[in-house]
């Protein structure tokens, strides 16, 4: 079942939201050589109680922490580990979540670590954000779940990446996964249009080699299957009568 919001409700995403990018946009700039991810998850854990709103993963099925840390060949679901130190070079997507008076938030940036990051790298990372807001582009009504997913696809293909098959973004609302699946790629069969109060996280997860993935023994860690590197951008997104509205601004 798909729920649509109301403009309230909207209004209470829109604080989630609020807080996420706030959490997110102070852990990127804490990102460095030296630093670890369990230092970006305390900082995360400590901003989100300062803000009155509770983590959206820690608990989640048994995730243990309020952050996925996924670093290069990394896709999504990495733990926080004090262990996991940050190398110039890196790349290294965050994704956050939390919920505030009952209504979840939920976004994830990448993020180059130091100034030698290689031009794929960097390219990996232009070109799944671009793709991120070419899908946010085709949040109307009328259009449908597959205009979404592939307008992912044909971007990040004509860039000479791949787009990740396994992992896919989601309804969100008053639970963190709601319906529908949101793809990143033009799915056959049946398909969905979007209708107003619609919420949509959109989530490209974009391999600079092939898009086949697997997970790793702590069972939540997915990586790319030939090791190549993986980037991950996503935003909370709402149909309106006035195009998309991006929650997680």
């Amino acid at each position: 079942m798909v729920v649509c919001k109301s403009q309230s409700e909207l209004d209470k995403m829109r604080r989630s939201g609020h807080i996420v990018r706030q959490v997110l946009d102070e852990l990127r700039a804490m990102v460095a050589p030296g630093i670890s991810t369990m230092d970006l998850e305390k900082l995360a854990e400590r901003r989100i109680k300062e803000s009155g709103a509770k983590p959206a993963f820690k608990g989640y099925y048994g995730y243990p922490c309020v952050l996925c840390t996924s670093i290069n060949d990394e896709i999504v679901h990495g733990i926080p580990s004090a262990k996991r130190v940050l190398k110039t070079g890196d790349i290294v997507s965050i994704d956050c979540g939390v919920v505030l008076d009952g209504y979840y938030g939920d976004a994830a940036i990448t993020v180059a670590v130091g100034d030698l990051v290689s031009p794929e790298r960097k390219k990996l990372m232009e070109v799944t954000e671009q793709s991120l807001y070419k899908a946010i582009e085709k949040v109307k009504i009328g259009n449908t779940i597959s205009d979404i997913g592939g307008a992912v696809q044909e971007f990040v293909e004509a860039a000479g990446f791949s787009v990740v098959r396994e992992f896919v973004g989601h309804g969100i609302g008053t639970k963190l996964h709601e319906e529908p699946q949101v793809p990143n790629f033009r799915s056959r069969g049946a398909d969905m249009r979007l209708r107003e109060g619609m919420v949509l996280a959109i989530e490209p997860m974009v391999n600079t080699g092939g898009p086949e993935a697997r997970v790793l023994e702590d069972k939540w860690t997915a990586v790319t299957l030939d090791g190549s590197s993986s980037a991950h951008f996503e935003h909370c997104v709402a149909v309106t009568r006035n195009g998309p509205l991006i929650l997680t601004q």
